[in-house]
C-alpha cells in the first residue's frame, strides 16, 4: 500500500500480514480522492474512518493536511499499527479501538466525511445500519458525506440518502448525503 498524494506522496507502507484486512486498492483510492479533492479543502475538514484496518484511508487524509482524522477499528492489532505508523510518519490521527456500531452509538463527533470500509461479506442490512446510525445521530456536518466501500455484488442504493455510486473494478463507493424534503420530491 502506498500514500497517493500529499506531503507523504509515494511513501510505501507494509502492514503486518496477520492483520485481518483488505486495504482499498491504490487505483480505487486515487479515484476516490480525485472526487473528494474537487469538493473539499482537506485542511478544513473532520474525517471519521470506520473499519479503518491498516489506516490506509486515514493516512491519505492526514498526508493531504487533514488535521482531524479519527480511525476506528475493533481489532487491537490494527489500532496499534495505525497508532505506531501515524507517530512514525508524524501524522495526527486519533485512534479508537471500538466496535464501529458502539462507536457510532456513543460518539458526538460530527464529520465532513465519514468513510466506512466494512467486511465485504456483510449482509446488506449491516451496511444499511451504518447509514441509519450516521443520519439518525446527525453525525455529518452540513454538506457532509458518508462513503461506504463495498463489493459490486452488494446493492445499498435504495436507501433514501443514497446519492450515487462510483465503481472501480470490483470495488464500489456508495455516497450518502442529507437529502432535503424538496430534493426528495
Amino acid at each position: 500500500m502506498r500514500i497517493v498524494s500529499g506531503k507523504l506522496k509515494g511513501r510505501r507502507l507494509r502492514a503486518p500480514k496477520n492483520l485481518p484486512v483488505r486495504p482499498t486498492t491504490d487505483m480505487a483510492k486515487e479515484a476516490l480522492f480525485n472526487i473528494l479533492n474537487n469538493i473539499y479543502y482537506f485542511d478544513n475538514i473532520t474525517v471519521i474512518d470506520l473499519f479503518s484496518g491498516t489506516g490506509n484511508i486515514s493516512y491519505e487524509f492526514a498526508s493531504r493536511g487533514t488535521k482531524s482524522v479519527y480511525a476506528i477499528d475493533a481489532n487491537h492489532n490494527c489500532i496499534r499499527y495505525i497508532f505506531n505508523t501515524s507517530k512514525e510518519l508524524e501524522l495526527d490521527i486519533n485512534t479508537y479501538k471500538s466496535d464501529v456500531y458502539k462507536f457510532l452509538e456513543k460518539t458526538s463527533i460530527q464529520a465532513d466525511i465519514i468513510f466506512a470500509d466494512p467486511p465485504y461479506d456483510f449482509e446488506t442490512d449491516k451496511f444499511l445500519e451504518i447509514v441509519e446510525m450516521v443520519f439518525d445521530k446527525n453525525l455529518l456536518k452540513k454538506d457532509g458525506v458518508l462513503i461506504i466501500e463495498h463489493s459490486k455484488h452488494t446493492d445499498i442504493s435504495k436507501h433514501k440518502n443514497h446519492s450515487y455510486d462510483k465503481r472501480y473494478g470490483g470495488n464500489v463507493f456508495s455516497f450518502f448525503e442529507e437529502i432535503s424534503e424538496e430534493e426528495k420530491d
